[in-house]
C-alpha cells in the first residue's frame, strides 16, 4: 500500500497522537500485513463494518475507493453489500450503494472495456474464473488457438495482475506474450518492472518466477503463446503486494 498521510494531513496540529497512530500503525502496521490478510481484503472487511454502523460519510467514501483500487469489481462490491444488508440492515446498505453506484460508474467501467476491445482484433473473452485464485482484480480469457501451439488472448482491467509464478518443464516449455492491447508491465524476480506496450514481445524461460498485468490505469491484453515441452505446468507463488504495485504508474 501506498504510505498514509491523511491523518498528518487533516489532524497533525490538532491531534498529533491521533493522526500519527492513523498514518502509522492502522495503515502503517495493521493494513500492511499482507502475509496475514491482502489488502483486498482488508477493503472488504472494513467496507462491510462501516456500512453495518451506518456509516457513509467520507470515510467510507475514502474506504469504498480504495476497495475500488484493491481490485474489488463494480459487480463484487454490488453482491457484497446486497448480503451485508440482510445482517446489517436495508436502508443502510440503501446509503451504501448510493455512494458505491458514484465510484463504480457502469458506464465509465464499460466505455473503457468497449474502446480497448476496439483497439486490438482478439475478443476479450469471459470472466477468468478458472484462475482467479491466481489474479488480484479482473482478468479476461479467449482461446485464439487450441491445437498445435496453444494460444490465448488474455485481458487485464486496470490494476489487475497475476501472482507471482514460474513455468516448469523437464524440457523445452517457457511462455511467450505478445502485446496487442493497452499498457501493462512484465517483471522477473530481482529485475525491475518493464512496461509494455502493443507489439512488444516477452519471451519467458522455464524455470523464471515472474508476474505481468495491466497498469495502475489503463486496460491491457496480450497473447499468451505456450511453448510446447515436456513434462510442462505452472507453479502459482504469491501475489504481487500492493506496495510493490503501488510504484509502478
Amino acid at each position: 500500500m501506498k504510505k498514509q498521510t491523511a491523518g498528518r494531513t487533516n489532524l497533525g496540529e490538532f491531534a498529533p497522537k491521533f493522526a500519527q497512530l492513523n498514518d502509522d500503525v492502522l495503515f502503517g502496521e495493521v493494513w500492511s500485513r499482507e502475509d496475514k490478510l491482502s489488502a483486498r481484503d482488508r477493503s472488504l472487511v472494513t467496507v462491510t463494518a462501516l456500512m453495518a454502523q451506518g456509516l457513509t460519510d467520507i470515510s467510507f467514501r475514502h474506504h469504498l475507493e480504495m476497495a475500488k483500487a484493491n481490485g474489488i469489481t463494480r459487480s463484487e462490491i454490488a453482491e457484497i453489500l446486497t448480503h451485508a444488508a440482510f445482517y446489517a440492515g436495508w436502508p443502510k446498505a440503501w446509503a451504501a450503494f448510493r455512494l458505491a453506484k458514484e465510484i463504480w460508474t457502469e458506464t465509465d467501467a464499460e466505455g473503457d472495456k468497449q474502446a480497448h476491445q476496439q483497439a486490438m482484433v482478439f475478443p476479450i473473452g469471459a470472466p477468468n474464473d478458472g484462475f482467479r485464485q491466481y489474479f488480484i482484480g479482473q482478468s479476461y480469457l479467449a482461446p485464439v488457438s487450441t491445437e498445435q501451439v496453444k494460444v490465448f488472448n488474455v485481458t487485464f482491467e486496470p490494476g489487475c495482475r497475476n501472482n507471482w509464478h514460474i513455468h516448469q518443464a523437464e524440457k523445452g516449455g517457457g511462455q511467450m506474450l505478445i502485446c496487442v492491447a493497452g499498457r501493462g508491465y512484465y517483471q522477473e524476480w530481482g529485475q525491475e518492472a518493464r512496461e509494455l506496450h502493443p507489439g512488444d514481445v516477452v519471451n519467458i524461460a522455464p524455470g523464471v518466477k515472474h508476474w505481468h498485468g495491466a497498469a495502475p490505469a489503463s486496460w491491457f491484453s496480450h497473447l499468451a503463446v505456450e511453448v510446447p515441452g515436456e513434462k510442462t505446468g505452472t507453479e502459482w507463488c504469491e501475489p504481487v503486494g500492493d506496495e510493490e504495485y503501488g510504484k509502478l504508474k
